[in-house]
Order: C-alpha cells, then structure tokens, then sequence
C-alpha cells in the first residue's frame, strides 16, 4: 500500500516543552479532540480498503464491550459537523463526499471509516488491576498486531516495550483511573519509521532492528473517559511526514531534541 504523507505537520511533540517530557499529557477538550487535515482522503480511503478486506487484523469488539462501542459512536457524532461531517438519520457524508452507513450494530466499523483517528476501548473490569483492550478500530498500528494485544492488560499489551516496566505502568494506570468525562488528556510520541502508516508487526517481528527509515511518523495520543460505560477511549491520530516539509522551528528543534527510530 503506498504512503499517505500530510504537507505539514500540525503538531510536533518534540517542539513543545509540555508534550517533550513525559509523561507529556496535556488537557483536551472535546472539541479538540479530533482531527481532519490534508492527508484526511487518503488516509479514509486507506482505512475504507484495510476495513473492508482485512476486518478481522484491523477491527476487534468483545462482546461485553458492544454497549461501550456503542456509547463511543454516539459520542462521536455531534462531533463530527464542526469537522465538515454531514450527518443524517441514516448515513454521515465524509469531508471527502464519501458517504458511510450509520450502522449502530457494528460501532467499530462506522467508527474505523469516520475518523482518521485509530479508535481503542480500554475498560478495567471487576477484579482486574489493569484495564483492557477490549474493542478497538486500529487501522494504522505502529510496528504491533490487535490480536496480540485484543483482551490483555496494559503491561501485556506494551511487551516487548522494554521502557515499559512496572513502575511506568503504575503510571499509566493512574493516569486511565484518573481521567475524567469531559476532560480529556493528550499526548505525542514521534519517531523515524521505515513504513507506511498501515505497519503491524508480530512482537517477535519487533525485535528486529529497523533499516532505513526515511519518514517522521507522529502520533497524537488522546484519552477520553465514557460517561456511562466509565470506558476510557484512547484515540491516535497518525501523521507520516517527510523530514523536508517540516518548518523551520520545527527542523531546529528536532536537531535539538532528536527522536527515536523504529521499524
């Protein structure tokens, strides 16, 4: 599949000294939450294809989750007219004149082939120390595969991360019991990548050491509590750039503050 690359790049986590350091969580609203940019048709029109031939790699819903799944979709749709969304009683017209069923009984598709944000449920269920993954509209994973983390716990999810151990996740927990209705949290990770934006990898693929790798890849991580469901949604908004569209200050800093490479 070939790579859908922004001109620009709204935002750059290493250029903020809020969003650099971590853990980088910022407040968001709302109305801030989610993002339609340049790359926007393209990027649907990606999802639309992965969807529509790849289901089972790239949607996931456990049953117990379907009320949550269908809480977020409802949640979703007011949001959608400020971003150039038409919506109707049936069907929501896209911003790129691609117009989609409204189908409430599979709330991760609809949700996959609306928003050019991958889409995951996290709920922490009676008797678990952690939340899990238990739905999720992942259409752009970077370099790991939903069914190996579909149903598992955070600290399982992020092996073979090695940064990730169990005092980062004391962190992370804190930070899903924490968040609030309403009152969303963000964050950006950003690192050189090798691929495009469709990239899964097994965790024994992982491990392999990355070759060239010629594009910025960053993601805008945002976490949303459910009001009924008490879900935690944490949405990721993709952008692949060349190093040469970025701005100037932009360029500068990430001299200055340099970025990771994966594969």
């Amino acid at each position: 599949m070939s790579t859908v690359l922004q001109s620009r790049l709204d935002f750059a986590p290493w250029a903020d000294p809020a969003t650099r350091r971590l853990p980088g969580t910022i407040p968001v609203t709302p109305a801030d939450w989610l993002r339609v940019d340049d790359a926007y048709a393209g990027q649907m029109a990606l999802r639309d294809r992965l969807i529509a031939d790849q289901p089972e790699a790239v949607l996931a819903l456990d049953e117990r989750a379907s009320p949550a799944a269908r809480e977020l979709l409802e949640m979703i749709l007011p949001l959608l007219p400020a971003l150039g969304h038409r919506v109707a009683d049936g069907s929501v017209t896209r911003p790129d004149g691609v117009t989609v069923p409204l189908d409430r009984d599979v709330p991760m598709a609809t949700l996959g082939r609306l928003t050019a944000e991958d889409l995951c449920l996290m709920d922490r269920r009676e008797g678990s120390e952690e939340h899990l993954l238990v739905a999720a509209a992942l259409c752009f994973p970077a370099g790991w595969t939903l069914a190996q983390k579909f149903l598992r716990p955070m600290i399982r999810i992020h092996q073979p991360v090695a940064r990730y151990d169990e005092d980062v996740a004391r962190r992370v927990q804190r930070l899903l019991d924490g968040v609030q209705p309403g009152r969303g949290l963000m964050r950006g990770t950003a690192h050189w990548a090798s691929s495009g934006l469709h990239h899964p990898l097994t965790e024994e693929r992982k491990a392999i050491p990355p070759g060239e790798t010629p594009f910025i890849r960053v993601e805008r991580q945002c976490l949303f509590r459910l009001p009924e469901s008490r879900a935690v949604v944490f949405s990721i908004h993709t952008s692949m750039i060349h190093p040469d569209a970025l701005s100037p200050e932009q360029a500068a800093l990430l001299e200055e503050f340099p970025i990771r490479r994966s594969s």
